[in-house]
């Protein structure tokens, strides 16, 4: 049995996902943000040092605790994918290009989404009422100078890579593409993704698996805003 530590609306619904397509069987436990702070609460730091989401824990294996969505994903194809579901044949471009997306996706896709979400706060509150309009100024600079750019780049780079294969890793769906979801979900969600037709595709695709509505079930919709 594996124990999914489930932060709501987060990358864990990924790990639900991943386990829904190999029919693994599953326990969910959920935990709430923080309405303030919208972090994870600290009793998730009882399953790992960090307190963050995901964790999974292998009830087959006492004391077997994973973390971070790549190494999770990995870990769960690893164990449970003897029939190559989820991941190219060992040796192949296909493989080569999935374990580039499996990483890329929180290597170099997520960290300006984050800050494009962190600098979003400096005019609201909790920052003091005074220094709003300077943190609105602040961020609406980094925004134009560096984080729209930086993504702008990264739909681009995504757009044309799908222009080539069915997935992201090549026509057959795998975990990259799992794992690639979740920015694409992020930008869908803050943005839109207005003429990126094939990226709107993908997330349709996605959405089309019963993998992925069963996964939504569990642990809801996700929305980035």
């Amino acid at each position: 049995m594996i124990k999914v530590h489930h932060l709501e609306n987060s990358r864990s619904q990924r790990v639900l996902w991943c386990l829904e397509e190999l029919e693994v069987e599953y326990e969910v436990v959920t935990y709430q943000r923080d309405p303030v702070t919208m972090r994870a609460p600290d009793s998730l730091r009882a399953v790992h040092p960090l307190g963050k989401s995901p964790v999974i824990s292998d009830e087959a294996h006492p004391g077997r605790v994973v973390a971070e969505s790549g190494a999770i994903m990995e870990y769960l194809v690893e164990r449970f994918d003897g029939e190559g579901r989820l991941i190219p044949p060992a040796g192949s471009d296909e493989r080569l290009r999935y374990r580039f997306w499996l990483h890329h996706a929180e290597g170099s896709a997520m960290p300006p989404l984050i800050m494009r979400l962190v600098f979003a706060q400096l005019g609201k509150p909790p920052v003091p009422a005074p220094a709003r309009p300077l943190g609105r100024l602040f961020a609406n600079g980094v925004e134009k100078q560096f984080l729209e750019p930086e993504i702008r780049g990264l739909l681009d780079y995504w757009e044309s890579e799908l222009k080539h294969s069915t997935w992201f890793a090549g026509d057959t769906f795998s975990a990259a593409d799992i794992q690639m979801s979740f920015p694409v979900l992020a930008l869908e969600s803050g943005r839109g993704l207005s003429g990126y037709p094939k990226l709107s595709d993908f997330l349709v695709r996605c959405r089309a698996r019963g993998a992925y509505q069963r996964a939504v079930a569990q642990g809801g919709e996700f929305s980035m805003g």
